[in-house]
This record gives C-alpha cells, sequence and structure tokens, in this order.
C-alpha cells in the first residue's frame, strides 16, 4: 500500500505558488504512482508575532484551495482554528487538519467530526503519543469515520523540539493511519526574533527514521523559494527536493 503523503506550502500566499506547487505535486503523482494530498492554509492563526503574515482568509483563501482542486485533481487537506470553520472548510477540503496546539479543543474536534470529512489530528507538543487516545475518542465519539494521527515533536526545553520516535507505534494502536510531519518537526520555535526558526537538512532523516518506526503517511510543507516564505520557511523543503527525499523513503 502507498504511503499517505502531505505536501504545500505552509500558508497561502498567492495563486501563483499554489500553482507551481500543485504542478510538481501532479508531475510526481504520475512519476511515482502517489496521490499527493495538496495542504495549504488559508489562515495561520497561531503565529509567533502579530505582525506575522497570516493568509488571505477562509473566503478567498478556500476560493484558490478550490480552483487548485479543479484545476489539478489533487485532494486538498486544510487547518481550521475554530469551530465555525468546519463547515464552510468541508466544502472544499477532503481532510479537516487540527493544529497541534488546539488538539484538546473539544468543540473544534466535534465539529471538525460532524463534516464527515477524514480529520488529521496534530499531536501537541506537549503530550505523548498514548495521550493522544482522547483527541482520537472525541472525534470518532462524534461520528467521524476515518482518522489520522500527526507526530510533528515535544517541547523539551527553550526554542527546540525532539521527536521521540516511539510516539508513533504507540499512536498505531490508536489509529492505524499515522503521519509524520517531517517538517515542523525540525522547527525551533520562537528562535527567529518574532518568527519560528528551523533546520530542514534533518527533513529526509526524519522521514527515513518515521519509517522506521512504522509510520503510514508522511507531511512535508514544500515552497518554491523557502527563503522568501512569509511563513515556517526555515523548516519548509525547497519543492525542487521533493521528488528526491519521496524516492529516499518509498
Amino acid at each position: 500500500m502507498s504511503p499517505i503523503v502531505i505536501a504545500g506550502p505552509c500558508v497561502i500566499e498567492s495563486l501563483e505558488i499554489l500553482e507551481s506547487v500543485a504542478k510538481e505535486l501532479k508531475r510526481l503523482n504520475a512519476l511515482l504512482g502517489l496521490e499527493i494530498i495538496f495542504k495549504a492554509s488559508f489562515d495561520k492563526a497561531n503565529r509567533t508575532s502579530l505582525k506575522s503574515f497570516r493568509g488571505p482568509g477562509i473566503k478567498q483563501g478556500l476560493k484558490m484551495l478550490s480552483l487548485v482542486k479543479e484545476r489539478y485533481k489533487l485532494r486538498i487537506l486544510t487547518d481550521i482554528h475554530e469551530a465555525w470553520q468546519a463547515k464552510e472548510a468541508a466544502q472544499v477540503a477532503d481532510v479537516l487538519q487540527i493544529p497541534a496546539f488546539l488538539c484538546r479543543q473539544t468543540d473544534l474536534l466535534v465539529a471538525a467530526a460532524k463534516t464527515g470529512k477524514i480529520i488529521n489530528i496534530k499531536k501537541a507538543q506537549f503530550l505523548s503519543g498514548k495521550d493522544m487516545r482522547y483527541p482520537y475518542e472525541k472525534v470518532f465519539d462524534s461520528g467521524a469515520k476515518e482518522i489520522w494521527l500527526t507526530e510533528r515533536g515535544n517541547s523539551f526545553g527553550y526554542n527546540n523540539l525532539i521527536v521521540d520516535f516511539r510516539n508513533i507505534p504507540d499512536m498505531l494502536e490508536i489509529t492505524p493511519h499515522v503521519i509524520m510531519d517531517c517538517t515542523h518537526s525540525v522547527q525551533r520555535p520562537g528562535s527567529g526574533n518574532g518568527s519560528t526558526g528551523g533546520d530542514r537538512r534533518f527533513v529526509p532523516a526524519m522521514a527515513k527514521a518515521a519509517k522506521a518506526f512504522g509510520a503510514t503517511g508522511f507531511f512535508f510543507e514544500v515552497h518554491p523559494d523557502p527563503e522568501k516564505a512569509l511563513s515556517d520557511g526555515p523548516n519548509m523543503l525547497y519543492l525542487k527536493d521533493l521528488e528526491k527525499v519521496l524516492r529516499s523513503v518509498l
């Protein structure tokens, strides 16, 4: 069975960037026999600074994601931050993602589950893999039919994340679908003077290690030029490097 692969820019910056990424994902799908799911956020409500770029908002953002979906025949994943956004986002998205910081927000989880979409819950930086049983149960008991859990590292000190890969088999005891977020896990939160830093050179190793621990999917944030990205640039992969990284774990 092919792994679940999620890829795309952190936040919607422009239609031009969305299409640039979508074209490459469509090419890789055909080349590698995959069905890469396109990811981008219409709003990044959890940025470090009030001055940080957040995206175009839900109305315009969903229009742009809908265009990508129709034009490039890609499934769409986007995250939601408030319960009221679930129903609107579900009109376009095939997968609704719960951000790590919000994975214990009951109303958000219940609203997402009620849409009938696949729900991807990112494990909080302050929880263990075993703790994710409770967010999973909230979503399952609210009607979700397919639930994924995503590992993205834990906070052990200032401005850094550490991945305990034992979380992957622990979460596989809860659900058969556990994703490794290979790019957010190399973040250095708050290390960039009001923004999040990171170190993308460790992304391929994160993917390989996660595979060894049984991960059934991989999440990569990619951008044509991460150095100019408006969110998460230091930990995003260059779009041109995605094929090489995917081949290393397939």
